[in-house]
């Protein structure tokens, strides 16, 4: 990402496609409340959320918010990015392109 990409045109959201596992559920939860504990207090993060899909049985989702496509490439370039999502990795859905993708938000109600 370069810097093109953050008109100072407010927030963006992030998204990380998830597997669940084979055992269910619960170990994906457990691994985004951890990581959820672990990020409280960002700069930066307006928030998160997780999302199963109605769909695609197997399907998540976690969801972030920033208030800038700077805030985010700040925390995600620091040293402890990679150690604070760490409990969420083992889910990421490798099958897809990319495991997540970044939205800027042009419009909301």
């Amino acid at each position: 990402m370069t810097a093109e990409h953050d008109d100072g045109c407010g927030p963006v959201r992030v998204v990380v496609w998830c597997r669940q596992p084979a055992a269910g559920a619960e170990p994906l939860r457990a691994a985004y409340h951890q990581v959820s504990a672990r990020l409280r207090g960002t700069e930066g993060l307006l928030g998160n959320a997780l999302l199963e899909s109605l769909l695609d049985p197997g399907g998540w989702q976690v969801v972030s918010e920033w208030e800038s496509f700077a805030a985010f490439r700040r925390w995600e370039q620091g040293s402890e990015h990679r150690a604070m999502t760490a409990p969420l990795r083992p889910y990421q859905d490798t099958a897809r392109p990319r495991v997540y993708d970044l939205y800027r938000v042009r419009a909301a109600y």
